[in-house]
């Protein structure tokens, strides 16, 4: 397993599309917490990672993935908020692994991946929300990050069901 950046000029490429759009399908179908509830709307899940990858090839966000040798099977985007007041930090975003790469590092990779590609910006911090409920502050703390702040119920996953936001930071 290997990570890369995409460079923009790859970021529109129909492999790298179908792969990390089966990617998200599949994560979001296992549960994962990557923007939708399961059973994955395609469509949606299809047009946001078409968004992101427009944005990628702009030059205006980073998209790193994770190849096996064979296939994409993970990503994760260095999200900027387009101010230069914020220009020294960014958001991760849609970080996902594919459900049948999950448990051997390789979300590890990614996000240590994420955090070279975010030195080698610059930049001076890291920031990310999750959703709660799920126990992935034990996957992120260990990574470095820290909680510092929560935003009750701002998450609707299902009609009266709520769950809030934690945002992580981690200093680079």
């Amino acid at each position: 397993m290997k990570y890369l950046e995409v460079e923009p000029d790859a970021a529109l490429d129909p492999t790298l599309r179908a792969d990390l759009l089966d990617t998200w399908i599949g994560a979001t179908d296992a549960g994962g917490a990557v923007g939708f509830t399961a059973p994955a709307p395609v469509e949606l899940v299809a047009e946001t990672l078409d968004e992101a990858l427009g944005r990628v090839a702009a030059g205006l966000d980073v998209l790193g993935v994770l190849h096996n040798g064979s296939r994409y099977v993970g990503m994760g985007l260095l999200v900027t908020r387009g101010s230069a007041l914020q220009s020294h930090w960014r958001t991760v975003l849609r970080v996902m692994v594919h459900p049948a790469h999950q448990g051997n590092g390789a979300g590890r990779l990614l996000m240590e991946g994420l955090r070279g590609s975010g030195v080698d910006l610059g930049l001076q911090q890291l920031q990310l929300t999750i959703r709660d409920g799920l126990s992935l502050e034990k996957f992120y703390q260990p990574l470095g990050y820290r909680i510092v702040g929560r935003h009750p119920r701002a998450i609707l996953v299902a009609p009266g069901e709520y769950r809030d936001e934690i945002m992580f930071v981690q200093d680079l």
